[in-house]
């Protein structure tokens, strides 16, 4: 379910068509008061009709594109690129007749690079910077003169022109990376959450059918005794040995049996809710590590001996987060996995240890981002990282009140080491009066 849902975040559409053109006609706006200033403020000599005409192309584009589609139309990423792609040679032919490098303005040719940056992968992004970058080197040596005052001309010198070329391959590099980084991270974190949500979703949906069942008691109970009343006014007026006689006695005994039913079905809730609802922290550790107890790997647990052992709410977060740390040492561990737990009057700690190849140093600071690889491969390991799962059980724990800390640890486990804290008030029932 949590790979569907990171499916559908991560894939298709990317870009809305109404927000280029949007864009688009910031760029006509600017385009536009800039030629008209140069033209009727300044004064200077250029080809003023095909600086229009070329304006007015990109604003017949908008127009023609805003007619032939809806507002909320998604474009794909090909056809994304390909109206970025005619947003540089607009520019760069507008340019091409107001001096090419030489103008200023040239630098706006990164513009469409940094918007793809923002929604795109490499494979949009990348020809598009080639392109730019195409155009602004013909732009160095293939140019109309710049615009200036009637009957002179201004030569920038080539050192010049070509430190704006230079600068403009700097600034797409630098910017277009750093607006794909930023974003690509904005776009993992949404789709981690989202996947995180899904995860708490799922386990509450499981943790609340004891809920239901009292709720079906409760409503179906009405009927059934309606039922119940009229079958034995029936069985009373009919007479003996008919066959309406009998049908009405099945009737009474399966409406009888319906509401035994519901009635198993609300003890079970009232037990739910005041057993299955509570856990001691051994019972917790237990039902976390089952699952995980077949896989080659010794899993030891050591829930604490001390007296007064904290009682937990069930709490799914809690329990998906603390059995993805489980899972995580499993895959990674050698021989052996250490589940630890221990308390006092002020916090309950949980420590997990296993004899893998531990993390990796120069990532222990960074351990939590989602999608990023936090473990060694080990030769002999057969499990493979959790990444975005291990995002998961972070976040989860942390919500139910939880610190983590990793680390490498040393002695007889020296793999890695994972130590879950709660302040004892915020978790034990007993401390918190229930």
């Amino acid at each position: 379910m949590v790979d569907e849902v990171l499916q559908h975040n991560t894939s298709g559409p990317s870009l809305r068509l109404e927000t280029l053109i949007r864009i688009r006609w910031l760029a006509v706006f600017g385009q536009t008061v800039a030629v008209f200033f140069v033209a009727f403020v300044l004064k200077y000599e250029f080809y003023l009709s095909l600086c229009l005409a070329l304006i007015a192309l990109s604003a017949w584009l908008n127009v023609f594109l805003r007619l032939r589609y809806r507002a909320t139309f998604r474009l794909t990423n090909w056809a994304a690129m390909a109206l970025l792609s005619y947003d540089i040679l607009q520019l760069a032919m507008l340019l091409f007749m107001t001096g090419g490098l030489q103008n200023p303005f040239a630098v706006l040719l990164v513009v469409p690079v940094i918007v793809s940056a923002t929604a795109q992968s490499f494979r949009q992004i990348m020809p598009l910077g080639v392109l730019a970058m195409l155009a602004a080197t013909v732009l160095v040596f293939f140019h109309l003169p710049l615009p200036w005052q009637p009957g002179e001309s201004l030569q920038m010198p080539l050192v010049y022109v070509a430190g704006m070329w230079v600068a403009i391959a700097s600034a797409l590099a630098f910017t277009a990376f750093y607006t794909y980084r930023v974003a690509d991270e904005a776009r993992k974190l949404s789709n981690a959450l989202a996947a995180t949500e899904l995860v708490l979703q799922r386990e509450q949906h499981l943790s609340a059918l004891d809920g239901l069942a009292a709720a079906a008691a409760h409503e179906l109970g009405t009927p059934l005794a309606t039922i119940a009343l009229v079958s034995k006014e029936m069985i009373r007026e009919l007479p003996q040995g008919s066959p309406l006689h009998d049908d009405a006695s099945l009737l009474r005994s399966q409406a009888e049996r319906c509401r035994e039913i519901l009635k198993k079905l609300s003890s079970l809730s009232e037990e739910g809710s005041s057993h299955i609802g509570r856990l001691a922290l051994s019972s917790l550790m237990e039902e976390v590590a089952a699952p995980h107890r077949d896989f080659g790997v010794k899993l030891e647990l050591s829930p604490g001996t001390t007296p007064g052992e904290p009682v937990f709410e069930r709490n799914a977060g809690i329990v998906y987060g603390l059995g993805n740390l489980v899972e995580n040492a499993v895959d990674f561990a050698r021989n052996k996995v250490n589940f630890h737990a221990e308390w006092s009057d002020s916090e309950v700690v949980i420590k997990l240890s296993d004899d893998g190849p531990g993390f990796p140093p120069e990532l222990l600071e960074r351990i939590g981002e989602p999608f990023m690889t936090t473990r060694r491969r080990d030769p002999d390991a057969t499990g493979g990282g959790l990444g975005l799962g291990l995002f998961i059980a972070k976040t989860l724990l942390e919500r139910s009140g939880a610190t983590l800390e990793f680390s490498n640890s040393s002695g007889d486990l020296p793999g890695a080491s994972v130590k879950v804290k709660w302040k004892r008030e915020t978790v034990d029932l007993q401390k918190m009066g229930n």
